[in-house]
């Protein structure tokens, strides 16, 4: 095989690796530079994102839309006034309060001292005495220096004039506060005209992004556009609710300034994990600061815990999912980035930002390297993550997995989704000449150890050799097959047995189809019926060596197991011929399976000549429960 023919179809040359990387340090330069325009017309887009569903909401009730976007931004602007006056005034009112708990904290101060160093000095002896006497002792003052009295230094000299106070006051605020106002009236200036040109900007942007499929451009944008707005108009919702809840409990448990706390609360809480458990410890602090005793700490962060958690576990799942669609590890690497990358308004934006940079990777195929780096999706599928492990010979992930699997899923539907698939991967490797021989026999071992090992417990107390040498050429199937008789004999089982309580299930020889047989067989006998894996080859053993105990009629049920029924058509039909013949009241079905990388609905022609036909383990596994109710009962 050419080199052409095993190079991938999406290989990148170092050229366009370059380009990529120079594109990639383009737009965080540009990001870094242009901070300062960019950060209000995030915020805006943000924000109109949020102001949407009440916009339409508005446009429902009749109002026209120049009304409905001046009624929203309206009660924004209200909200964030009033949020920053709580604040503030809080604020004010707390720093006015601060000297009056002085003393509970110096007494606080003080025990936890005693405490903590000064059971570490009683318990150093002398030295620890030592130590305390020098550190005790007051400071000796040097020869030849002065001292000034402490009011001295903080007086101005004589000729000096201090600056007028409501001036120097005035100043003072309005140079801390424009910066911010100058960015609140271009954030709002900037979202009114969004919400007022939303059908326009998403034309353009349709007509930039891809012109040429509407259709596609247009689902894309309208998935994006509605998740996002669920997502920001219920994480809003939900911080407005947790800052409300702990205003409240603060007021019961009698902490001051608890509109304060449950700002705080609110806001911070769009900062990832650690937002609100900062705002905690400085209520718990304060909470400390404001009586003798330690139970309103105690109670403060009780508080937080039992908010967060009834949060965290119930009412964000109920509204949006366990996660935002984010992997924790993408959440706290983000929060790094847009905090680095434009200070504490990307800290708080850092969530959302991040988020939307996922949701244009599963739209756009060219940005699908985001959506993989900072999506919770699994990375690879089921089947290709078994055979990545096979490939490994970590057969312990894979048991630990499928376990996982079959807590909610039989057996059967693990073999059809799962097994058979990765193992077809490993069939087009194999075509292909990208796998060697040893790999191979690391592949085929591992799935005989996981296939062993997903046995049920009336098969796993079962001990029989396995054959593990590198020169092992047996097909998995035929290997599994193996073992059985090892320990049960050459026909798997007793031949006197009760008439018709016998399932054979035959395959047309592939090492697919041999494998696919031996798993149906291994269902069937978790089930608790007594199925059989046969060739054709031993019905020409029971012709030359007939079995004396061989019960007449035992078989009531045959199964012909093909995992290429396409191919194998007119194998098929010449066996289930060859059956008729040999055995006329035996109910034979088909088991034939689709392409396991094909399209799951694919529709499969019929068997000629079979009483019944199944496209799955599933399938298989519900029809031969029809026919033996009592083995499924006793499972």
């Amino acid at each position: 095989m050419s080199s052409d023919a095993n190079a991938s179809p999406t290989a990148v040359s170092p050229s366009q690796r370059a380009v990529v990387i120079i594109a990639a340090a383009t737009v965080l330069a540009l990001l870094y530079v242009g901070r300062e325009v960019l950060v209000p017309i995030v915020l805006a887009v943000f924000f109109s994102l949020l102001m949407a569903p009440w916009v339409k909401l508005y446009r429902r009730l009749g109002l026209g839309h120049g009304s409905s976007v001046f009624i929203a931004v309206l009660a924004l602007v209200l909200i964030s006034t009033g949020l920053a006056t709580v604040i503030g005034t809080q604020m004010v009112h707390m720093a006015r309060g601060l000297p009056q708990y002085e003393a509970t904290v110096h007494a606080k101060v003080q025990t936890l001292r005693e405490m903590t160093i000064g059971r570490l000095e009683a318990m150093q002896g002398e030295f620890g005495k030592v130590i305390s006497t020098e550190t005790s002792a007051p400071k000796a003052t040097v020869a030849g220096t002065s001292t000034l009295p402490p009011t001295a230094a903080g007086t101005t000299s004589p000729g000096t004039r201090p600056p007028s106070a409501p001036m120097a006051i005035l100043s003072r605020v309005v140079s801390t506060a424009w910066v911010p106002l100058e960015t609140a009236g271009i954030v709002l200036v900037v979202l009114v005209f969004v919400l007022l040109e939303h059908e326009s900007l998403r034309d353009r942007f349709i007509r930039l992004a891809g012109g040429a499929d509407l259709r596609a451009t247009t689902a894309a944008i309208n998935d994006a556009g509605e998740r996002l707005s669920r997502f920001f108009l219920s994480t809003f919702s939900v911080n407005v609710g947790v800052g409300m809840a702990i205003w409240l409990g603060l007021w019961l448990i009698g902490v001051p300034n608890a509109p304060l706390w449950g700002a705080l609360t609110a806001v911070m809480r769009f900062v990832p994990y650690v937002g609100v458990w900062l705002v905690a410890m400085l209520a718990a602090l304060f909470a400390a600061a404001v009586v003798p005793g330690w139970s309103l700490l105690v109670m403060t962060l009780a508080l937080y815990i039992v908010v967060e958690i009834v949060v965290s576990q119930l009412v964000e799942p109920f509204l949006y999912g366990h996660t935002t669609g984010l992997s924790p590890l993408a959440v706290v690497v983000a929060a790094i980035f847009w905090s680095w990358l434009w200070g504490p308004i990307g800290l708080v934006m850092s969530t959302p930002l991040t988020l939307c940079l996922v949701v244009a990777g599963r739209h756009v195929k060219a940005l699908d390297l985001l959506n993989v780096l900072l999506g919770d999706a699994p990375a690879l599928t089921m089947p290709q993550r078994l055979y990545q492990r096979a490939l490994s010979g970590d057969a312990g992930e894979i048991i630990a997995e499928a376990r996982t699997f079959l807590k909610r899923k039989s057996f059967a539907a693990y073999c059809d989704g799962v097994l058979l698939p990765a193992l077809q991967l490993a069939n087009i490797d194999l075509r292909r000449g990208v796998i060697g021989g040893e790999q191979l026999t690391t592949v085929r071992n591992t799935v005989v150890s996981v296939i062993e090992a997903l046995g049920s417990a009336r098969r796993t107390h079962l001990r029989w050799p396995r054959r593990t040498s590198v020169l092992e050429d047996m097909s998995i199937g035929r290997q599994l097959r193996r073992q059985r008789e090892n320990v049960s004999g050459r026909w798997q089982g007793p031949l006197a047995v009760a008439p018709g309580s016998i399932v054979l299930c035959i395959g047309l020889g592939s090492v697919v189809d041999d494998l696919a047989t031996e798993l149906l067989t291994r269902i069937l006998r978790d089930l608790h019926i007594d199925a059989r894996h046969m060739s054709v080859g031993d019905f020409d053993s029971f012709d030359a060596e007939p079995h004396p105990e061989l019960t007449p009629n035992a078989v009531s049920l045959l199964y012909i197991v093909s995992a290429s029924p396409a191919e194998e058509r007119e194998g098929i039909d010449t066996l289930v011929t060859h059956l008729r013949q040999r055995m006329p009241g035996v109910h034979i079905a088909a088991m034939l399976l689709p392409e396991p990388l094909g399209p799951r609905d694919a529709t499969l022609l019929p068997a000629p000549n079979v009483d019944e036909q199944a496209g799955s383990f599933e399938e298989a596994a519900v029809q031969a429960i029809s026919r033996f109710p009592e083995g499924a009962a006793v499972h």
